[in-house]
């Protein structure tokens, strides 16, 4: 679950089931009661038909878990890190980041640095069409030591400079929901 829409989509399928939860957040859900081996079925049914996966694999579940700290530190914290993504991603899942970074890569065929950079660059797009911060701003709220290096990092991915993608007209953006798949 990767928006809020997801997060209704499946607190819908909850209900539907008779199902009553404390907790529908990005990639998590806590479910007051035990559910039989049925409603767990018709759940990942009602699920699958929104788009959405009900997963079992503990190595999926660590991935989606990683991913949506990332999602979340990108594309909503209002602040900068006072720690380095990886203490911090340490941290938010309680496992030592070579031990997470290892799985990711073995599993998402990209290390998370990339998948950060490709989410950071997908801010950056968005707060430059909003245009309501300046290159030097969006560098420091999106954590770059520099606009050298956010410009760097922009280029390598888009083919564009900042400068140049804010005069495209057609300012193409992915949803979140896609990037890095």
């Amino acid at each position: 679950m990767v928006s809020t829409r997801c997060k209704m989509m499946v607190k819908e399928e909850l209900k539907k089931l008779g199902l009553h939860f404390m907790i529908v957040d990005l990639g998590v859900v806590d479910i007051m009661e035990d559910i039989s081996d049925n409603t767990r079925a018709l759940l990942k049914a009602g699920l699958l038909e929104s788009g959405l996966e009900l997963m079992d694999d503990k190595r999926a579940i660590m991935i989606e878990k990683i991913k949506n700290v990332i999602i979340e530190m990108v594309h909503y914290a209002e602040e900068p890190l006072k720690v380095t993504f990886s203490e911090y991603l340490s941290e938010k899942l309680d496992q030592n980041y070579t031990t997470l970074a290892n799985l990711f890569s073995e599993v998402q065929g990209t290390t998370i640095e990339q998948f950060v950079i490709l989410h950071k660059v997908e801010r950056i797009k968005e707060l430059i069409i909003y245009d309501e911060l300046n290159i030097t701003e969006i560098a420091w709220k999106m954590n770059y030591s520099s606009v050298a290096h956010l410009s760097t990092q922009f280029k390598k991915v888009t083919g564009l400079s900042p400068s140049h993608f804010k005069l495209l007209k057609d300012k193409r953006r992915s949803p979140i929901e896609e990037v890095g798949n």
